[in-house]
């Protein structure tokens, strides 16, 4: 098991039944933390008519799993 980072984006739109997400997976939390950081920069740079149609939040969240293909492990003990 290795530990990754899931940051998870959490959508919510008026006259909406459900609250959407998406979702995206990093090697540590440095690069999930810019990644979330950077996503909430642009939605603030966003006009408030914008931002009164679309709420949105996101969180880096730690998570144990198994390699996962194609990830760049690169600065960790797992390699490239």
């Amino acid at each position: 098991m290795i530990k990754i980072w899931f940051m998870l984006i959490l959508i919510s739109m008026p006259n909406t039944p459900t609250v959407k997400y998406n979702g995206f997976l990093y090697p540590n939390e440095d690069d999930c933390r810019q990644a979330q950081l950077g996503f909430l920069n642009a939605y603030e740079s966003k006009p408030q008519d914008y931002k009164d149609k679309l709420v949105v939040d996101a969180f880096c969240l730690p998570f144990d799993a198994f390699p996962v293909q194609g990830m760049n492990y690169q600065g960790t003990k797992f390699g490239v």
